[in-house]
């Protein structure tokens, strides 16, 4: 079957890409004896995570309880790198299937104590990594002294077991040959961590970090023993536009029909916000949401919740209404959690297809009374006032 047939938007990915951004970044993690352990935010599928542990992944890494428990049909190392606070996370995290190795990371001792209420409620050990801030300011701890008290006050909780240390260099997103001061400064800023760490007694087993944009520098950041980079699987345009990949490493596009031309110099396809995210370039220049595979220099400029805006302004491409076109969008992970189903290509045939099964949270919010003792005076002020 040609992809042409298609009810459209629908997210494509084309196999040979996938094959080789796969292979590349395996054979990269083998030649810097570097565990590879991929984020599956960005494809949120079991089946393409299998791919990724037959290359050699040392075990995945999830951002919501819900990606965890799908993972653990097909993974049994699984590193939640999100803190896990409020009960029903921790509970979730503590009830995967005794058989699957979980580590969370975390930067706090509320964090430290929902997980260790949980798992010994669930009788199970799970490994703790401490998360530092070494740049990002989003999470993590910036003062090493609190992040070796946490990592005490870990040992101090079994079942909870402390394994290391984590970080995620998210604020490094310049091109890749402009990023060694930076590396530089994150060199300096973890070398001072591992060593007070170090003279505390408290040697890291791992030391967890990476990203995508950072990807292929990860072996100049020492005593780092594994990354976590995610985009990397299909990449995007964002990052080909910072020399992370190149464009025609980005496997997964939308694919849209143009489904208006009435406005002369323009072309609106059926792949708004709800197709494509309202993701901006960041760290890269390029302005609008995405471009064309097909013609680079067309930018999506605006969109609406169904529409997307195409310029033709710098072009002498004029296309008809019912073409099909295929969207590069800026940051591919938004894009995957918007949809229900990948159609696998390779030129205009559908290969296979499999569901992006991991999306969305798992599980509907059940009724329940907020417990005061987590409530702001002011929240709980409002519900007596409503009450």
């Amino acid at each position: 079957m040609s992809f042409l047939a298609l009810e459209t938007p629908v997210p494509l990915v084309d196999l040979d890409r996938l094959e080789h951004n796969l292979d590349r970044a395996a054979a990269y993690a083998r030649e810097h004896g570097l565990a590879l352990r991929p984020h599956v935010k960005t494809h949120k599928a079991p089946c393409v995570a299998v791919e990724q542990i037959q290359r050699g992944a040392a075990g995945l890494t999830c951002a919501t309880p819900f990606e965890a428990e799908v993972m653990a049909t097909v993974c049994q190392d699984l590193l939640v790198a999100y803190p896990p606070v409020a009960g029903p996370r921790a509970r979730r995290i503590a009830a995967l299937p005794a058989g699957v190795s979980v580590t969370v990371a975390l930067d706090s001792l509320p964090a430290i104590e929902e997980l260790h209420a949980a798992a010994s409620a669930a009788g199970r050990s799970i490994g703790v990594l401490v998360e530092l801030d070494l740049g990002m300011r989003r999470v993590g701890v910036a003062d090493v002294a609190e992040a070796v008290e946490l990592a005490r006050a870990v040992l101090a909780r079994p079942p909870l077991e402390w394994r290391g240390v984590a970080f995620y260099p998210g604020h490094i997103r310049q091109p890749v040959d402009a990023q060694g001061t930076a590396l530089a400064e994150l060199n300096d800023a973890l070398g001072l961590a591992l060593a007070v760490f170090r003279t505390s007694g408290l040697d890291p087993e791992i030391v967890s970090g990476g990203s995508t944009p950072t990807l292929w520098r990860t072996h100049e950041l020492r005593g780092v023993t594994e990354f976590r980079p995610g985009t990397y699987v299909y990449n995007d345009r964002t990052t080909a536009a910072i020399g992370a990949c190149a464009l025609a490493d980005c496997a997964l596009t939308v694919l849209a029909t143009v489904v208006s031309t009435a406005v002369p110099g323009q072309a609106v396809i059926d792949a708004g916000t709800k197709a494509l995210g309202r993701e901006p370039m960041r760290g890269a220049d390029g302005d609008g949401y995405g471009v064309l595979l097909e013609h680079p220099g067309v930018v999506v400029t605006s969109m609406s919740e169904e529409h997307g805006i195409l310029d033709l302004t710098n072009t002498a491409w004029r296309p008809e209404v019912g073409d099909l076109v295929r969207v590069i969008p800026n940051h591919v992970c938004i894009v995957t959690h918007l949809h229900d189903v990948v159609y696998g290509v390779r030129d205009y045939t559908i290969e296979t297809s499999w569901p992006i099964t991991a999306r969305g949270r798992g599980l509907a919010a059940a009724p329940s009374t907020p417990d005061p003792a987590r409530m702001t005076a002011r929240q709980v002020d409002g519900r007596r006032s409503t009450a």
